[in-house]
């Protein structure tokens, strides 16, 4: 009858009248034409709080429980739905899903469990009459209606009443179901102590008539032991004798027992005692294990640390030695070439003026000084007529006169390296001073 596949949750329980009001319908008519669709307009109070379970369903007047209705709808959820407020909804029923006869019907609003929220007055399905005489007749039959509505609605509360009458029975009947149950359980427990009692009674009487059987047998021996007793009695009475002799022996040995138990109970106690000090004395061995260890490891840190100290101590030494031979180095490239100045001499006019446009800014970076001045100075010397190519001032390889002077360059550039932290120029040859210079920078980070 409905526009879903799922069931509406219901219950064949009804609630009090007091629910009836948190839910009410509004503009509910007399009634609707059948073929038509039906809006249902109600009202969600402030006592009710809405939940996506929650359906309203069109039932016939006279049911018992929510699970007769006759069709329902999904009620929309609110979005105000904890404002505390009334909120105004509307569900509308398709008209192939409504009743085709002319029977009383109303709608309810049901909530998640199945118990009823609220519940309009009676309407039906059927065409309107346009006779005014008929519509008298039909407002004295709806007043009719109401009153077998209001007839109803006190057939519910009674109704309610004796469910819940029904319900306090079924609680009644369900305790003494369970003390029943009880009983028969204690019953079937008799039962079963009963047969085990017979099978014990069974089993001791059986016990009982061998035991008769056998006292038979013991009257007879009884006989002979009486006989054997008159014999034995007066060496029972030699045997008492050494048995007082005996017991006094045997008290004297427990009770040098207990002292034995006293002092093996003491030296327990002071074994106990040592092996707790033992148990401290080897803590405290432990312990001083584990100091002698970190002393060692801290001297054999000191040792190390001191190798350091010596070992950067003979760099910045040695260092200090190449920073020495560098400045003589230093000093001797600026006397050969104050020297190659010197013996150049004086230039001709034209000669300087031809070589005027070389950058000064070649030399800048060299530290031991331009290293292509002498070439510079060779190509002025050919140029006023002495017949001589460029040299290169560190491995004294000559070049034509038409070289290129960058080409040149390049070639003296390649025989230096420079420090990259503080710029300074090696020549290729001195590698070793050169690795000792960045070594001694790599000392100064530490």
């Amino acid at each position: 009858m409905d526009e879903t596949s799922d069931e509406p949750p219901t219950s064949a329980v009804l609630l009090d009248k007091g629910h009836f009001s948190q839910v009410i319908f509004n503009n509910v008519e007399k009634f609707y034409v059948p073929g038509g669709d039906v809006t249902c307009y109600y009202t969600l109070t402030q006592n009710i709080v809405p939940h996506g379970k929650d359906w309203v369903g069109i039932f016939r007047v006279g049911w018992k429980t929510t699970r007769e209705y006759y069709t329902f709808m999904w009620a929309p959820r609110p979005s105000n739905v904890h404002g505390g407020t009334a909120v105004q909804q509307q569900i509308q029923f398709k008209a192939y899903y409504l009743p085709k006869d002319d029977e009383y019907y109303q709608f309810c609003y049901i909530d998640q469990d199945g118990m009823i929220r609220g519940a309009s007055v009676p309407f039906q399905f059927r065409a309107e009459m346009e006779d005014d005489i008929l519509v008298v007749t039909t407002q004295g039959e709806v007043e009719e209606i109401e009153l077998q509505n209001k007839n109803l609605l006190k057939e519910n509360e009674e109704l309610q009443a004796n469910c819940a009458s029904l319900q306090k029975q079924n609680r009644d009947l369900q305790e003494e179901l369970k003390k029943t149950q009880e009983l028969q359980n204690a019953l079937e427990s008799l039962r079963s102590s009963t047969e085990k009692l017979e099978l014990e009674l069974n089993s001791l009487r059986k016990e009982n008539k061998d035991l008769k059987e056998l006292n038979e047998c013991r009257e007879v021996e009884l006989n002979q032991f009486k006989e054997q007793i008159q014999n034995v009695t007066s060496e029972k009475e030699h045997l008492e004798t050494k048995l007082k002799a005996a017991l006094d022996h045997v008290d004297h040995l427990q009770s040098r027992l207990l002292n034995c138990e006293k002092e093996i109970e003491n030296l327990v106690h002071v074994d106990q005692d040592k092996t707790k000090q033992c148990e401290s004395l080897k803590e405290e061995n432990n312990q001083l294990c584990v100091t002698i260890t970190q002393k060692q490891q801290n001297s054999d840190l000191m040792k190390e640390l001191e190798e350091q100290r010596h070992l950067i101590q003979n760099l910045q030494a040695a260092k200090k030695e190449s920073d020495e031979k560098n400045q003589k180095l230093r000093k001797e490239n600026d006397s050969l070439l104050r020297r190659l100045t010197k013996s150049r001499g004086v230039s001709s006019s034209s000669a300087s003026q031809g070589n005027a446009s070389v950058p000064t800014r070649e030399m800048k970076g060299f530290v031991f000084g331009d290293p292509y001045h002498a070439a510079r100075e060779s190509h002025k010397t050919r140029a006023i007529g002495i017949d001589s190519g460029r040299k290169c001032p560190v491995c004294n390889d000559v070049f034509p006169d038409d070289i290129d002077i960058r080409d040149y360059e390049a070639h003296v550039q390649s025989h230096l390296l420079e420090c990259p932290v503080c710029n300074e120029t090696f020549i290729t040859s001195n590698q070793q001073v050169f690795d000792d210079h960045i070594y001694c920078h790599s000392l100064e980070k530490l």
